[in-house]
């Protein structure tokens, strides 16, 4: 068995691993690269509409055989973040993609709700814990817990030789019970650990996903509302934690119908607070651009009118400021500064810091600070700390450590002192 790594062995972000054999050929993950190579952001909107040629030739696009032509290439998705599938436009219509359902329902309402529509060549759908056949290679995915909804790593077999890839993950979301099913049924003693060290540089433990929710419900029980509250509409450990706050502090949580969407396609795999008559404390609001942009793809239907009987207006949420907290994004700009009633009030902050540079964030929280509100942080990483990066090494006891979704692939050296610790090198391949 043979690996390539198209990208990822120096940076985090734009994963892509090619695996294959003398009879068979898989890519886990192919995802758009999140900075250049002088690790400014990359911009996804520069490469829409370019062939692959010319992608390959500006170091974007690996060079695998699916982006060229028929293939009988297969893709594993391992989870539903576009560092991990983002290049999907470019991969031949010809090949299979195996993901998760819950990560397939994921794809597709990114691509409604961003206009920004991503084919997915071929889909089957994997089962967690379930062995699937590819040639000579045998599949296995084992749930993570991660920031994104539905992740995987992979357990790969072939020639006798076992990998196993972690994808994304981390042990202190709200999804412990992945990482025990890892140690009760998973693999032992494997020849090759692929594993993410996005965090491996930060030396402390990292807030649980259940801190955060302690701190939300303080926060809104302990200061005025309004609250404002930045976090990504797909993290639903985040939203969970929200609504859970919400509901200790006796809150009406305002979302839009992109979230509320999210709930409630996604609460079929899961427990997941929907917007109902069980949940009063959930109500929806209906931003204008946003329906727009619904009756303008003809998903009013959809993605409206089941939210109809849970609709807050914004005069009544202005009116009910005190009691309100409100899920925002920097695009409801001209919505709130008609507020009358944010004077006071929170603003919470509650993802990665790196968006904060971006030019329509500036713009959304000076006008916040100009209508009088306070600033707070309140977040966790969606990545696995130090100690979990242990703790997965431990577990699965491998033979070699390779690095990948990490700028500090350096320090797997030193934290991992006295295992077997082998840089790869990005496009150049190496046999388990």
């Amino acid at each position: 068995m043979k690996i390539k790594i198209h990208r990822g062995t120096g940076e985090i972000g734009g994963t892509c691993i090619e695996v294959f054999t003398e009879t068979t050929h898989i890519l886990l993950d192919f995802g758009m690269p999140l900075v250049n190579p002088d690790q400014t952001p990359f911009d996804s909107r520069s490469i829409r509409g370019l062939d692959a040629k010319t992608l390959i030739e500006r170091g974007v696009l690996p060079d695998v055989p699916a982006v060229h032509g028929p293939s009988d290439t297969h893709l594993i998705l391992s989870h539903a973040h576009k560092d991990h599938y983002g290049l999907l436009p470019w991969f031949h219509e010809s090949c299979t993609t195996w993901l998760s359902p819950a990560s397939m329902e994921l794809i597709e309402l990114t691509g409604i709700f961003t206009m920004d529509r991503c084919r997915v060549p071929n889909p089957r759908y994997f089962e967690p814990g379930v062995p699937f056949c590819i040639g000579d290679m045998e599949i296995t995915p084992w749930p993570m817990d991660h920031s994104a909804f539905d992740s995987y790593g992979f357990l790969i077999r072939s020639g006798g030789k076992r990998l196993f890839y972690t994808g994304d993950f981390r042990k202190h979301g709200r999804k412990p019970e992945t990482f025990r099913f890892l140690e009760e049924k998973g693999p032992k003693n494997v020849d090759c650990l692929l594993m993410e060290g996005t965090a491996i540089g930060w030396e402390g433990e990292f807030d649980t996903e259940k801190m955060i929710e302690d701190a939300f419900a303080a926060e809104f029980s302990d200061s005025p509302g309004p609250h404002l509250v930045y976090t990504s509409c797909q993290n639903t450990d985040r939203l969970v934690s929200i609504f859970n706050a919400c509901r200790r502090a006796g809150k009406t949580l305002a979302i839009d119908f992109y979230p509320a969407s999210v709930l409630k396609r996604l609460s079929r795999f899961s427990n997941l607070p929907v917007p109902s008559e069980a949940n009063p404390e959930i109500k929806v609001f209906f931003p204008y651009g946003l329906c727009r942009m619904m009756t303008d793809q003809g998903l009013e239907r959809e993605f409206m009118y089941p939210f109809a009987p849970f609709k807050i207006k914004r005069e009544e949420m202005d009116e009910m400021a005190e009691n309100l907290v409100m899920l925002v994004r920097p695009s409801f700009h001209k919505m709130l500064e008609s507020f009358e009633n944010l004077s006071g009030g929170t603003f919470i902050y509650s993802m990665w810091d790196g968006y904060k540079e971006d030019e329509k964030y500036q713009g959304f929280i000076q006008m916040l600070r100009e209508k009088g509100m306070h600033e707070k942080d309140l977040h966790t990483c969606g990545h696995a700390d130090r100690q979990a990066l242990s703790d997965m090494v431990n577990l699965l006891n491998p033979a070699s450590i390779i690095p990948i979704h990490t700028f500090e692939a350096d320090t797997f050296v030193r934290v991992f002192e006295g295992r077997r610790v082998l840089r790869a090198v990005d496009g150049v391949a190496f046999s388990i």
